[in-house]
């Protein structure tokens, strides 16, 4: 589908809005300000509402179809969430209003403080972060400011998997580390012999993806945290996707010292234009003292007929703001919707059904497509995508072609440790139908691969766009639409 541009449909004369007079009089606008040329295109009401109609029907979405994308967790966010965060109360308060006149706002903060405590087993919650990797960064601060407490300044490193989360290294080099590589044993593992060699009184921590983005939950968990805890380190949690655990294993009881959520994964909320996303960063006892300033707190005590009075609360040894007000609060809301909406019974349903999901499809592709690390998966697994016999195929051939089945692609390599990687997360809200459904054009891809090889390397064939050079638009950015003439 070829479809003309706003300009082209443009045509003289055609009228789409009528300003009302201004009730104000009008000024004067001085002449240098003024532009000679407005290249605004004229259009119909009506022609701009077919377009626009017209450009979002090509744009695929979550009420569309499936988006199996490992780490990333696009499930659907119910239209519940929406309701609740659109409503006045909500969405028409602003950050700089009198404390008095945002209690409900701050009683729901307070509230997913405390659920979320719950949900992980810790004893401190921030709410700030405006995503996971900004989590990570907070986590990263906390880890330098706790060792620096102690007057501890030789701790300068931390260990990150080689399975872990791609923002770890970065986040945690932000945060004034050397990053160590950790690297995986044969079952996807923290290889136990390595981290014993590496740990030293110089490490200031580790970063763990637990499931890791090989989709396994780490087998040897408890003596990792105790090999790093016995050398004096934290262990800092990546809990981007507890897609696999809610309700079922809480990351404070089993000895993390810090963990971000991201709430716009985990607990359904828009990932939307890429954002905004919400990052929170659970802390165990000892580190409360260091989460970021304001912590959402009960300033005096309610009683029988007033309700307590929430208010800003900064910890003792806080890391400072961290993000311009309180957080994306829109975000918040969401999150605490989906959680009340699911109960506790429920939040541990969307882990078993996000597990069955992912084990499910893996066995009915595992024949076609090898997975390595052959273990019980959780909430999302790992395939191979190419073949010995059929050299010139690679995982991005497989992503394209999908596309031809109305499907859209997975993760595409990463982790960096499995090659031509797949990276597969059905998620908890797709069906037994939707699930086989790409399964059986992942097998039938497969097929293809073998018997007609071209058709992968010319995919896809059915979308408005087909495969674009991605090497060239890599290296030859456009970074603006419209070329302001010359003066």
């Amino acid at each position: 589908m070829s479809e003309a541009t706003i300009y082209e449909l443009s045509s003289p004369e055609r009228v789409g809005f009528l300003f009302k007079d201004a009730d104000v009089p009008p000024t004067k606008i001085p002449e240098n300000l003024l532009r000679k040329d407005l290249p605004f295109p004229e259009l119909s009401e009506v022609d701009v509402i077919r377009h626009f109609t017209r450009l979002s029907q090509l744009n695929y979405a979550i009420d569309i179809g499936f988006y199996p994308l490992g780490s990333c967790t696009m499930k659907y966010n119910p239209r519940i969430n929406e309701e609740i965060a659109r409503l006045a109360g909500f969405a028409m308060t602003h950050p700089l209003q009198p404390i008095e006149t945002v209690q409900g706002n701050l009683a729901i903060m307070y509230q997913l403080q405390e659920w979320l405590k719950e949900i992980s087993g810790f004893a401190g919650i921030t709410l700030q972060p405006a995503a996971g990797a900004h989590g990570e960064f907070v986590g990263g601060l906390i880890i330098r400011a706790y060792h620096q407490s102690r007057n501890n300044t030789k701790r300068n490193k931390i260990l990150v998997p080689d399975s872990a989360h791609g923002t770890n290294p970065a986040t945690s080099s932000m945060s004034g580390f050397e990053v160590v590589n950790l690297p995986s044993d044969e079952r996807g593992n923290v290889d136990l012999n390595k981290l014993k060699k590496i740990c030293d009184d110089t490490v200031a921590g580790l970063m763990l993806t637990n499931p890791n983005t090989l989709g396994l939950f780490e087998e040897h968990l408890l003596e990792v945290i105790s090999i790093v805890h016995e050398h004096g380190g934290l262990v800092y949690g990546d809990g981007a996707n507890l897609n696999a655990l809610l309700g079922i294993v809480k990351p404070g009881e089993l000895g993390f010292d810090i963990m971000h959520f991201n709430l716009h994964k985990t607990f359904s909320t828009p990932h939307g234009g890429g954002g905004p996303g919400s990052g929170p960063v659970g802390v165990a006892a000892h580190l409360v003292d260091f989460l970021p300033a304001p912590v959402i707190g009960i300033v005096e005590e309610g009683d029988e007929e007033l309700p307590p009075l929430y208010g800003f609360i900064t910890p003792s040894h806080s890391i400072g703001r961290i993000k311009a007000f309180y957080g994306h609060f829109g975000v918040m809301v969401r999150a605490i919707t989906y959680i009340a909406m699911h109960g506790c019974d429920g939040l541990r349903k969307i882990a078993e059904h996000a597990v069955l999901n992912a084990n499910y499809l893996k066995h009915l592709i595992e024949d076609a497509y090898t997975v390595p690390y052959d273990r019980r998966c959780m909430h999302e697994f790992v395939a191979e995508g190419f073949w010995d016999d059929v050299p010139d195929i690679h995982a991005l051939d497989i992503a394209k072609r999908l596309m031809d089945y109305g499907v859209h692609p997975p993760t595409n390599y990463f982790p960096l440790i499995v090659k031509e990687a797949l990276m597969i997360e059905p998620t908890e809200t797709e069906s037994k139908q939707s699930i086989e459904h790409f399964a059986d054009a992942l097998n039938t891809i497969a097929q293809e691969a073998h018997n007609n090889a071209e058709l992968l390397h010319s995919a896809p064939h059915n979308t408005p766009i087909g495969r674009l050079d991605e090497v060239k638009a890599a290296k030859e950015l456009v970074l603006c639409c419209w070329v302001r003439p010359e003066d």
